[in-house]
């Protein structure tokens, strides 16, 4: 429970810093009155109520895939329960959810860190000019530390969100026992008499409310590090209550002074504890920015491991944990667009607005997953299926069309973001399933190979093992080797390396072995999608099943493509048959990715026109 409220929480848990603020100050400015409090204060309440407890933590966070949670996770739970055209439109939604989240992972950061520092302007004013720059600096430093690993970054500063919780607390009991009367926006009739005193109004302020549950995805994205209950019972018993408190006090506050609402999260405190608060609060949204920065590392590996991504860099950062990694091109991608977010809006109310519509595009993708998961694999009662799955997409589907209207305000860039991604994501996913047919359509039978054409070549000692993308027939690099060299080993192994659709598999199922025919043997080793793939570590068992993997006396041999777009043969359009080919020159070698000795690699290349 430490654990997770010092991770997981640390993205909601910031979202007091700005909320409220923007809720009154944002695109669509509200009075500052008894009405808009109370109705703003209620909508609140019952969007934290509605989507985190009841959505996630009830009904969410119980559709896990081995303990894994998150959109591939979810996708992959569900995938095996459907027919190949429920899988497309499945398999697309879950790819934008991924897309979107990498749009939240930008954003977050910048927002939350530029929230923090600018409440040094409560302090001075004349600090101002400093906001910026300070921002820059902070989250220069967060990305600068990532190599150390997630462990020493949360462990650093995994204590100070509990206390920053426990401010939360304090700070709104206190402003709450001037104006006890606040504890009532948790009737929803306040914010009905919102609705019924301007609709339009209320309807475009559900953009800014809806900033307040920013961060609820990654309690489902975060539940295999630490397990349903433990991020449950945090929430109910610390998290949710704390963060309700202090946005009660911040209505208390403004029912007092409504001239607070420039920043009424910092103007909660007394004068001499403001610097404390800022100097809290800021180490508070660098945890947060962590979340979703491990968040990324960790939605990258899924992407490669399930074939959406190529091959990338990924460093191990603890012996322990296996989940915790570090990919370079991901972490400076990040801090670059980060920076270009911070240095663009300049200030966290402009950015605001692009803000959300990215956690919401994610949230209404999760429920339409999880219709297909309470209908075709739970099987829940039709009538209750039904019901939870209206409620959830009338709410999502509501915030939704209310954060639309700030796209033209910078509600865009997240949008954009996405689109890229998504097109990236897609691309070199359909580049692999048309190089793979390719390649199939050349390929020849094993069996008709090792019982003709192998017997006439001459053999050697050892072992060499060929890489296969497929799991039939002859791997393109083995008979490059033949025409170049003219020789074959005494045991020859072709290997597939499979990932199943599920996060981590009984080490006893790894190895699937078929010997063909003398000397000839097809392995394929299963992995699931969040685990680590070691090859010489993996295949070690294979010596006590009568195959000789000598490190000094085997050789291991990789097919290296080089892809020509054409116009004349029928795949995709040129233009992405070029991002296709730029993105398989750029991805990390097969021997890297695959941890195998350097010196015992041979790289066969070819040309193949796409």
């Amino acid at each position: 429970m430490l654990g997770a409220i010092g991770v997981v929480f640390g993205d909601i848990g910031t979202s007091p810093l700005y909320a409220m603020k923007e809720s009154f100050i944002g695109p669509h400015p509200l009075a500052v009155d008894h009405l808009h409090i109370f109705g703003v204060l209620s909508l609140i309440f019952w969007t934290l109520m509605m989507i985190v407890t009841i959505k996630y933590v009830l009904v969410a966070m119980r559709a896990d895939n081995r303990g894994e949670g998150g959109s591939f996770a979810l996708l992959a739970l569900i995938s095996s329960h459907l027919e190949n055209r429920q899988k497309g439109a499945l398999l697309i939604l879950g790819v934008l959810a991924a897309a979107l989240f990498y749009g939240d992972a930008m954003l977050t950061p910048a927002m939350s860190v530029l929230s923090a520092v600018e409440g040094l302007t409560i302090i001075e004013a004349r600090l101002e000019p400093l906001v910026l720059p300070l921002s820059v600096v902070i989250l220069m430093g967060l990305f600068l530390i990532q190599s150390r690993g997630t462990a020493k970054v949360g462990a650093f500063f995994g204590p100070i969100v509990i206390i920053y919780f426990i401010t939360l607390a304090g700070l709104g009991i206190a402003n709450i026992a001037n104006h006890p009367s606040i504890l009532g926006i948790v009737d929803p009739r306040w914010a009905i008499a919102f609705f019924q005193d301007d609709a339009r109004l209320a309807f475009l302020a559900m953009g800014s409310v809806f900033l307040a549950v920013t961060g609820a995805e990654t309690l489902y994205a975060d539940m295999g590090h630490f397990g349903r209950k433990a991020i449950g019972l945090s929430w109910v018993s610390l998290a949710f209550p704390a963060l309700m408190l202090n946005y009660m006090g911040q209505g208390a506050l403004l029912l007092a002074n409504p001239a607070a609402v420039e920043n009424p999260f910092f103007l909660m405190a007394p004068d001499w504890a403001r610097l404390p608060l800022v100097l809290l609060a800021t180490c508070a949204t660098i945890i947060a920015s962590q979340a979703v920065i491990s968040g990324a590392f960790s939605v990258t590996h899924q992407a490669i491991q399930l074939g959406f991504l190529p091959r990338l860099k990924i460093l191990h950062t603890s012996e322990k944990a296996a989940g915790q990694i570090y990919i370079p091109a991901v972490n400076w991608g990040l801090l670059i667009m980060v920076l270009v977010l911070v240095i663009g809006f300049g200030q966290s109310t402009r950015l605001a607005s692009a803000y959300g519509i990215s956690v919401v595009g994610t949230m209404l993708i999760t429920t339409a997953m999880l219709a297909f998961l309470l209908f075709k694999v739970w099987r829940w009662n039709r009538f209750a299926a039904t019901a939870t799955i209206v409620l959830f997409a009338t709410i999502d589907t509501a915030f939704f069309m209310s954060n639309i209207a700030k796209i033209a305000d910078g509600g865009w860039v997240p949008l954009l973001i996405a689109g890229i991604i998504f097109t990236v994501l897609t691309t070199w996913a359909k580049g692999r399933a048309i190089l793979r047919k390719h390649l199939d359509d050349e390929t020849m039978s094993l069996d008709v190979f090792a019982r003709t054409t192998a017997k006439s070549i001459h053999r050697v000692k050892g072992t060499s093992v060929f890489l296969s993308a497929s799991k039939d027939g002859v791997p393109p690099a083995l008979l490059h080797n033949l025409k170049h060299n003219q020789i074959l080993h005494e045991n020859v192994v072709l290997l597939t390396v499979e990932v199943a659709e599920v996060p981590r598999l009984d080490p006893a199922d790894r190895l699937e072995k078929h010997t063909v025919a003398d000397g000839f043997h097809r392995v394929i080793v299963h992995y699931g999608f969040t685990e680590e793939i070691n090859l010489p570590r993996d295949l070690a068992p294979l010596t006590q099943q009568g195959i000789p993997l000598d490190p000094m006396r085997t050789s291991w041999f990789l097919g290296r493509q080089k892809l020509i777009a054409a116009r004349e043969i029928a795949g995709m359009a040129l233009w992405r048959e070029h991002l296709f080919a730029w993105m398989l020159k750029a991805s990390e070698s097969a021997m890297d990715y695959y941890r195998l000795p350097a010196n015992r690699v041979v790289e066969l290349g070819s040309q193949i026109r796409i």
